[in-house]
């Protein structure tokens, strides 16, 4: 739980990128200091979504 709460960018990064690939909108993107991360993980689920990584498909695919 300490590592988790320490690396805030990675976990920005996950929440972007389960967002992503669930098919949600980048307006739920938080503000402040992880809006980038949030917005690169959210990048690249949409891309994963499109391509059909989503389900049993993509989970090789979540970020740890």
């Amino acid at each position: 739980m300490r590592r988790q709460k320490r690396d805030m960018d990675r976990r920005a990064f996950r929440k972007g990128f389960m967002a992503g690939v669930q098919g949600r909108s980048k307006d739920l993107c938080p503000d402040g200091a992880a809006h980038f991360n949030w917005m690169n993980g959210w990048r690249e689920g949409r891309c994963d979504h499109w391509d059909g990584y989503s389900g049993v498909a993509g989970v090789h695919k979540i970020p740890i």
